[in-house]
Formats: structure tokens, C-alpha cells, sequence
């Protein structure tokens, strides 16, 4: 018999100020002692009122003295309007107000529906919950988790156990999951996954409006498209626009291309193939198999993978083995093979100084490796000598140069050139310092830092001068400015005191963020005042009042 398999009524008396159990309508009614002991048997159409629940089932065992009933058979509990509860069987205890259901159970309430095979419901604490595995749908998501509690008053689902949300546009993967069932507002803590056709978003903890397709991220939090890493410690997401903010410790990597972007704010626009980023702004990449670092106030990249395009804005610097360079802002054209240096730029080979009003920096497309060097209008290319105190000096409009092994190894300089060149022998002895002017003029250079040729062009004037014969103020051409305390030497000094101040600040928010306890993200008000009703400001025009 079907009596035998029943667990043992609840025996806790009626708690002071607790409601009896009501029977407002059973077809049959018997009651057996020696079967179901302490019980009234209720058969056909029952229904059942507690405090604001009403249950309907097939048959129920009613422990009176309990206040505690066991319901079979196609057992329907509804609270008000907020809440309905279906299932083979359940009991409902009417002292702790507690309901157990378990049977193909389908829980209910106005945004969502849950099936499972059993769940457990506070009405004290209007709390459900269930351990059997269960899935909820809502207009927007499908929930899968082998464990569950549901908050009615705040309509918020909470999971700690693995849970997955299936969304048309993306799946949410997570071990700790609180779920908003009225708004669609997802709060992740721990390894979690959000991912979609076009990419796959990782976090430890953050929150994701499955309505709006927006997320904000935290603590070390990255978007991967296929070409694309995007990081850092405060992501914003819009998957609509495919648009992306990050602040503090950004980092972009351009997987195809081998780039990397970093700075301390950017904002990505994937649909227009374009980012900026500032704040210690910093774009590094495989060129010639040497790494190449480019810095600007602010950086923006543009194009699809193999046509990138970077513009550096204020400030803009660039570093490499061998060369370095500074001026007002850089443009780097990859299918072009251009680095345009524009505004007071300045170039640094060795110890070579070249500056100019404009400069382009042309590569081998195929190689990536630097084919050569433009110097457009005032051009002027300074090296100290080999020995002493004197500098090498050459001037024009235009100068032309040919790189071998990232190394200046031929320059042309046109129109109205002029140099002042310190002549050594194989001895290193000084011969003379060679002062002239022409329409053209040709070096070969060396290994160091040495010229091993000059030829002028077309009726050059001038002379070799010895030492003692040229006074000092003769030895440099009008504009000289030997710059050698800006060169940048080394990575480190690409960047200026500014952007270090600024990195310094980001650097101690991330560290004062670290050093807070790790606890699930708090939820927003927007979360929390979904559903109340928006405060209308009045329209009407304030009248003053004539004193």
C-alpha cells in the first residue's frame, strides 16, 4: 500500500499566534486510526487554504493536531499572484509555513517558470530552493543548474554550483551566478564564461544585462574575438554595438599581426575596426623580428588585420633597436610599409641625429624590414666626431637615405646643402675639417659612427681647413642643435614624466582594489529598483513669489 512508503507527519505542535490548516472542500473524507494514525484522508477535488495559499490536489492525509498536510496526486499550490507550485506530491506544514513539493514539480510566478524534481519553499522567508538539478525560463534565457534558490521578493535566483544560461545571443558558463528573473541582470563571481558567435568574454566577477546584451567586468577580466584580446581590470561591453571600454592595466593584442596595445583607457570599436587608447599609451609588435614601441598621449588604430593603420597624437615617440624618434604625432600605414613623423620631428640612428619638417620612415612590406628614410624641407643630420669634441654636420631642403641592417648606410641630401666634415686618416689622425656648399651631396657611412665618403655635386665651394685655422664659431651650420640629453636609449624613456605620473596613479587604484576582500559584486540600483516606478518631474514653470 501506497501508506507505507509516507515519511512520518511532522509532530511539532501549533506554533502561538499560527493559523490552523482549513479544508474548504473534499469529495470523500475517513478517517483510520490503525492506517494513517492522527490523520483525516481526504479524497476527490481537495482543496486546502493556509494564510494566503490555496492547494488543490487528488488526495491528502490532514495531521490536524500538526497543522501539517501531505497532498498526491496532481498537487497545485498557488500564493496570491506571485507565485504557483505543481507537482505529484508535496507536504505543507502550517506552523513553519514551509512546503515541500517533488514529482515533476513547475514552479511559476509572473517572469519565469521552473521544473525540477523537487523544491523546498520557505513562505517565511519566501525562499525556494532545490539540489535535483533544474531548469528556469524566462522570456529571454533558459537556466540550467544542478542546484537552485529562489528570493520571490527580490525575484533573484541564486546559484553556487555550476549553472549555464542560454541566451539567442550568447551562453553564460558559471560556478556562482545571481540571476534576476524581472530584469535579466546576471551578477558571475569565480571562473566564468560569457561567449557568442564573435567572441568569449572571461571573468572572475561581473555583471551582464542578458537583456540589453552589456556587461561590466572586474579583476582581470578579458573579451577574445578571433583576431582580437581585449583586457584589463574594468571592462564595459556592449555586444549590440560590439563596442568595448577598459581602464586600468589595458592590454590589446592584435593576434594576426602580432601588436600589442597597452595603456591604462581604451575604447574598442570592433564593427569599425578601430580603438584608441591613453594614458601610458604604448603600441608594440614583431617588425624585422625586432621589437618596435610606439607611444603617444593618445594612439588610435584603425583597419582590418593586414591594413592596420596606428596615429599617435601629442608627444608621439617610437623606440627600436638602433633607431628612436620623437616629434608631434607618428602615422603608421602596415600595407604601405610608412611611419610619417610629423610636427619637430626628430630621428635618432646611433648616434646619428637627423631632423626635418616631416619625415617618412619606409619599410620592405614582405620583410617588414626599414628599406629607408625621407627628410623633407630642412633637412639636418648631426654626428659627433669620431674623436674630440666636433660634430659632423650635413644640411639641405631634402635628404634621402638607405638603410642596410637597420643601419644608415647611404644619404642623399638635395639643394642648397652644406657641410662641415671632420677628415681622418686610417690612423684616426685629423686631416682637416672640410667646410663646403653645393646643389648635392652623397655619403657612404660606416659601421660606427664614421663617414667613409662624401662626394658633392655640381660646382661645390669650399675648402679643408686645418684644425687651428677654423675658429669654433665656424664650426657649426646656422639651425644647430645637437638634442643628444632627449635621445631615447632604452624602453624606459619613451615615456614622458606625465604618463608616468598617470601610470603610477592606475597602478595604486588596481593595488587599493587587490587589497579588498573578494566578495561577489554588489547589486546595482538599477537591479534593485527594476520594477518601481520611475519619479516624474513636474514640467510646470516655478513662479516666483514678488517680495
Amino acid at each position: 500500500m501506497i501508506w507505507a512508503q509516507i515519511t512520518k507527519p511532522d509532530t511539532t505542535l501549533p506554533v502561538k499566534g499560527s493559523k490552523q490548516i482549513t479544508i474548504e472542500n473534499s469529495d470523500f473524507m475517513d478517517i483510520s486510526e490503525t492506517e494513517i494514525p492522527g490523520a483525516i484522508v481526504l479524497t476527490g477535488n481537495v482543496r486546502i487554504i493556509h494564510q494566503g495559499v490555496r492547494m488543490s490536489c487528488n488526495k491528502a492525509y490532514h495531521f490536524t493536531k500538526q497543522n501539517y498536510v501531505k497532498a498526491f496526486g496532481n498537487v497545485n499550490l498557488v500564493q496570491g499572484d506571485t507565485l504557483t507550485m505543481s507537482s505529484k506530491y508535496a507536504e505543507y506544514n502550517g506552523n513553519t509555513k514551509f512546503a515541500f513539493a517533488t514529482g515533476n514539480v513547475v514552479m511559476t510566478d509572473p517572469k519565469m517558470t521552473v521544473t525540477t524534481d523537487t523544491i523546498n519553499f520557505d513562505r517565511n522567508s519566501q525562499e525556494a530552493y532545490y539540489n535535483t538539478y533544474g531548469t528556469i525560463r524566462d522570456a529571454e534565457n533558459t537556466l540550467t543548474s544542478k542546484s537552485g534558490r529562489y528570493h520571490l521578493n527580490e525575484k533573484k535566483f541564486e546559484f553556487k554550483t555550476a549553472v549555464t544560461v542560454n541566451n539567442p545571443t550568447h551562453t553564460i558558463r558559471t560556478n556562482h551566478l545571481d540571476y534576476y528573473t524581472n530584469s535579466g541582470h546576471a551578477y558571475v563571481f569565480g571562473p566564468s564564461t560569457i561567449a557568442s558567435a564573435n567572441n568569449t568574454i572571461y571573468t572572475t566577477k561581473g555583471f551582464y544585462d542578458t537583456k540589453k546584451d552589456e556587461g561590466k567586468l572586474q579583476k582581470g577580466s578579458k573579451i577574445k574575438y578571433r583576431d582580437r584580446i581585449i583586457e584589463g581590470e574594468d571592462l564595459y561591453y556592449d555586444r549590440k554595438k560590439d563596442y568595448a571600454r577598459a581602464r586600468n592595466n589595458v592590454k590589446v593584442t592584435d593576434t594576426i599581426n602580432k601588436m600589442v596595445v597597452r595603456g591604462h583607457y581604451a575604447e574598442v570599436f570592433k564593427q569599425k575596426d578601430s580603438m584608441f587608447i591613453t594614458k601610458k599609451a604604448l603600441v608594440s609588435g614583431l617588425f624585422e623580428k625586432d621589437s618596435v614601441w610606439f607611444h603617444a598621449k593618445k594612439i588610435v588604430v584603425t583597419g582590418k588585420p593586414k591594413n592596420r593603420v596606428i596615429r599617435g597624437y601629442n608627444n608621439a615617440r617610437f623606440f627600436k633597436k638602433d633607431m628612436s624618434g620623437k616629434c608631434d604625432s607618428i602615422h603608421w600605414n602596415q600595407k604601405k610599409g610608412l611611419t610619417q613623423m610629423i610636427g619637430s620631428p626628430i630621428f635618432w640612428n646611433g648616434k646619428r641625429q637627423l631632423t626635418g619638417d616631416l619625415m617618412h620612415l619606409v619599410s620592405d612590406t614582405i620583410t617588414q624590414k626599414v628599406d629607408s628614410l625621407k627628410v623633407l624641407n630642412n633637412a639636418f643630420i648631426i654626428s659627433k666626431d669620431t674623436i674630440g669634441d666636433g660634430f659632423n654636420q650635413v644640411k639641405g631642403v631634402n635628404l634621402y637615405g638607405k638603410f642596410k641592417d637597420n643601419k644608415l648606410k647611404e644619404v642623399d641630401v638635395i639643394k642648397n646643402t652644406e657641410v662641415i666634415f671632420y677628415m681622418r686618416n686610417d690612423k684616426q689622425e685629423l686631416i682637416g675639417i672640410n667646410k663646403n656648399v653645393s646643389s648635392k651631396i652623397n655619403m657612404m657611412l660606416g659601421e660606427g659612427n664614421e663617414i667613409e665618403s662624401v662626394t658633392f655635386f655640381t660646382k661645390p665651394e669650399g675648402d679643408i681647413y686645418p684644425e687651428n685655422e677654423l675658429p669654433e664659431n665656424a664650426r657649426k651650420l646656422r639651425g644647430f642643435n645637437w638634442r643628444e640629453d632627449e635621445q631615447i636609449l632604452k624602453l624606459e624613456d619613451i615615456f614622458p614624466k606625465e604618463e608616468l605620473e598617470l601610470d603610477a596613479k592606475a597602478k595604486a587604484e588596481v593595488k587599493k582594489k587587490d587589497a579588498e576582500p573578494d566578495v561577489p559584486m554588489e547589486p546595482s540600483k538599477e537591479t534593485l529598483e527594476y520594477e518601481k516606478p520611475k519619479k516624474v518631474q513636474s514640467t510646470k514653470p516655478k513662479v516666483k513669489k514678488k517680495k
